[in-house]
């Protein structure tokens, strides 16, 4: 542990938020620093003797002197020439669509899969404990992402089962005999988010793989650590080349991938900015198909006849779930003027209930930042919105203690606030009041996003008149709910600058694949040579075999 911090900090209620090492539960600790120097390239865990990049927790502990930040570890800084090994590995495990991986039949990619599987629940408890470290994610949440992931998983496989039970069969139309089924589509690159580094990197990984693509993974920029528990996993459940896992600063290495020409897929999610960065940089971007899950700025529309109670409680969830470093979080509400003091009043009786502590502590909800910036921005745009009228109006809002930062709620906000339109990924939450619905409409049809909104109301009269131009603005209306993604079975995408292509159990398998068929014309040299395939199982694609 190191990262000694001496500057002098104004007196608040958090200056005792952080512990003292001893108070730390024995269960939780782990034996810190772990130094990586593992990188996974064509079935090798190679070892890393470069360059490396120290990883500190948001968590902060108590010694003689004052307060130091915990260093987690450290993973390697690759350079560019290992990068473009791992895009060669791949490269050559897809082989043109002729590797083992893409012409393996679909029952024994799921085999792959449920060695995996079987092979990461054996490093739960290191996972989650990660999570804790090293984003300040809540010790149930961090158990939730783990379990949710494993589940999503399974769940997959079953939807691959079902998609190849219905392409089992010939079709004949015109007398032309086809089998339509879908295959991979080459190498992918796959990126994922720090806010949900194991599950939403998988919700993108884990489709690409079970398609029969191969993949070069980097991890998220925090939450990195936690992937290396599952180095071992993937090498060993997968064949050599399929899965490459890099590490490095993306400014150095992703550039040179994408410039290779040899990726088919670019699977990212983060900021639009940073997409079309990487996606400029392919020499042939017609070819390159993106996957892609980006900002968001989803609003909450509370209606003059709303529930207020229930309007609070999955305001406050949406908003600050994770301190509200969601992409689906809540990030501005509407809330009519006639209704807006009982609103705001229950809110902030509602938010002092919150528990803000470290992320192992029983109740907690509010935690340490991972991202070191993140406060400075956080009070740019508070101290924005307070000279342009705004009013912080919750008891020590925008106060903080290094990475801890308490949510500060904002009332009333305007357009010539930057937190009108910029997506402020945690804890502030901007109110605003209207009189007519459409003000607020017009608000998200000149949004730059269009992932989700929130809508509360008791009239389905009133409701059913506002979920046909809402749906038609965002991928998601939420009715008397907290905007979220889940079930993972239900689509997950977005309009405009929030995401390109759609995500679930089910589409994720459609995005990392394409329809391909296999046709031939009625007579009997052609059926007796589909026959002969068929009942000598020559052909893993051109294949009758029902999976069960």
């Amino acid at each position: 542990m190191n990262q000694l911090l001496t500057e002098e900090k104004t007196t608040t209620k958090f200056d005792n938020i952080f512990p003292a090492w001893n108070d730390i539960p024995q269960e939780v600790r782990m034996d810190f620093p772990i130094h990586q120097k593992e990188y996974l390239i064509n079935g090798e865990l190679k070892l890393w003797e470069g360059r490396t990049n120290k990883i500190f927790s948001p968590v902060y502990v108590k010694n003689e002197t004052g307060l130091e930040r915990v260093e987690v570890g450290s993973h390697p800084l690759l350079t560019t020439e290992e990068a473009l090994k791992a895009v060669d590995a791949a490269y050559h495990a897809y082989d043109l669509g002729r590797g083992l991986w893409p012409t393996l039949s679909v029952k024994l990619r799921i085999d792959a899969m449920m060695k995996f599987v079987s092979l990461m629940k054996t490093k739960r408890e290191e996972v989650v404990k990660l999570l804790m470290w090293e984003i300040a994610k809540s010790k149930p949440d961090s158990e939730k992402e783990f379990d949710r992931t494993i589940q999503y998983i399974l769940d997959t496989i079953e939807a691959l089962k079902d998609l190849d039970r219905s392409t089992s069969r010939l079709h004949k139309e015109e007398g032309i005999y086809a089998q339509i089924r879908r295959g991979p589509l080459g190498v992918v690159l796959c990126m994922g988010p720090y806010n949900y580094p194991l599950n939403e990197t998988f919700s993108t990984l884990i489709p690409a793989l079970i398609m029969g693509n191969s993949v070069v993974f980097k991890p998220a920029k925090f939450g990195v650590l936690l992937i290396k528990p599952l180095l071992d996993a993937f090498r060993d459940a997968f064949p050599k080349g399929v899965i490459n896992v890099i590490y490095g600063e993306g400014k150095e290495i992703i550039g040179p991938i994408m410039e290779s020409g040899k990726i088919d897929v670019f699977a990212f999610i983060g900021t639009s900015r940073v997409a079309n960065i990487i996606k400029k940089a392919h020499p042939k971007p017609n070819r390159l198909r993106s996957v892609l899950g980006l900002e968001a700025k989803n609003p909450a529309i509370i209606l003059q006849d709303a529930d207020i109670d229930n309007a609070v409680n999955e305001s406050i969830t949406g908003n600050l779930s994770f301190n509200g470093q969601r992409c689906t979080a809540i990030k501005i509400i509407f809330v009519h003027e006639s209704i807006s003091k009982i609103f705001i009043d229950k809110y902030i009786a509602k938010l002092n209930t919150l528990k803000y502590g470290m992320p192992w502590e029983n109740g907690v909800t509010l935690t340490p930042l991972p991202e070191l910036t993140k406060p400075a921005y956080l009070k740019e745009i508070i101290d924005d919105a307070i000279s342009k009228g705004a009013q912080i109006i919750n008891e020590s809002g925008g106060e903080q203690n290094n990475t801890y930062c308490h949510p500060a709620v904002l009332f009333p906000v305007n357009s010539a606030m930057r937190v009108w339109n910029e997506e402020q990924f945690g804890p502030v939450v901007p109110i605003a009041t209207y009189k007519k619905i459409n003000e607020v409409i017009g608000y998200m049809e000149t949004s730059n996003y269009g992932q989700q909104v929130s809508v509360f109301g008791k009239d389905a009269t009133r409701l059913a008149e506002l979920i046909d131009p809402l749906a038609n603005q965002v991928c998601r209306v939420n009715i008397n709910s907290q905007c979220q993604r889940g079930p993972d079975k239900y689509p997950f995408n977005g309009r405009k600058d929030s995401a390109e292509g759609t995500l679930s159990v089910t589409d994720a398998l459609r995005v990392f694949s394409i329809r391909t068929t296999v046709a031939f014309k009625e007579g009997d040299l052609n059926k007796n040579i589909v026959s002969n395939i068929l009942e000598g199982r020559k052909s893993n694609f051109l294949s009758t075999d029902y999976i069960l």
